[in-house]
């Protein structure tokens, strides 16, 4: 007799503590699928794994307890309720990633819409096309202003200086270097800075104008393709044509 209560009591504590991870793993897979959905499909099938287990370890304590002392039913109670909890959190899961699939596929409708028109993004990428880019700044006053732009190796390839005016300012780049060859196609990062001569430079607020190419969502989110730039469809500023 003492041999199947220790039993019931190991088997009993194993139980208790798979539900309590089990319900660690189920808040954990919940926080997974709403950032990400192939993190959140990882984090499912490891819950429903962990869920099989503690299915398994109870079926077990059942099986292995005494008759003329069956487990407290308090404790058992408990585990039913923490069992049909998770049973809850992985159907919630379940739904949560089927939610966040049809509105990235929403998304991915809406975004293609734009595809092949030209946008002004939030963004320091300036995407080279067809060796052309286009960007829009604010300078406070009239002044000089300074625009460098870098390849992806954070190489320097140009720097322009020029006097800006009051207020909005267009700006294009023929894509060439500062040895006057042209540059390729794809995605640079362009910092400018303005100030009076003598003045601390102070850096200027500025977007980037690009055709958009195509949408992804590879990320969890969709994001827009302007060449070699990628950027978030949060970022647009506004549609030009």
């Amino acid at each position: 007799m003492s041999a199947s209560v220790s039993t019931q009591q190991n088997s009993a504590a194993a139980s208790a503590a798979a539900a309590k991870a089990v319900a660690a793993n189920a808040t954990a897979a919940s926080s997974a699928t709403s950032s990400s959905t192939s993190g959140g499909s990882n984090s499912l099938a490891s819950l429903s794994s962990n869920f099989n287990d503690f299915l398994n370890l109870l079926m077990t304590q059942l099986q292995n307890q005494d008759p003329t002392n069956p487990m407290d039913s308090n404790q058992f109670t408990s585990e039913l309720v923490q069992f049909t909890g998770v049973e809850q959190q992985i159907n919630t899961n379940g739904s949560l990633t089927k939610l966040i699939q049809l509105t990235q596929g929403d998304e991915m409708l809406q975004a293609s819409s734009i595809v092949g028109k030209t946008v002004d993004v939030n963004t320091n990428q300036l995407p080279l096309q067809n060796s052309s880019a286009t960007l829009t700044f604010t300078a406070p006053a009239a002044e000089p202003v300074s625009i460098a732009i870098y390849n992806a190796a954070g190489q320097q390839v140009n720097n322009y200086s020029l006097q800006a005016t009051q207020g909005a300012n267009t700006w294009t780049w023929n894509g060439q270097s500062s040895s006057g060859t042209t540059v390729p196609d794809g995605a640079y990062t362009v910092a400018i800075y303005g100030g009076a001569n003598g003045a601390t430079p102070t850096a200027v607020p500025f977007i980037v104008q690009g055709t958009v190419t195509g949408v992804s969502a590879q990320t969890g989110a969709v994001d827009l393709q302007m060449g070699g730039v990628s950027t978030s469809m949060g970022n647009i500023q506004q549609v030009v044509n």
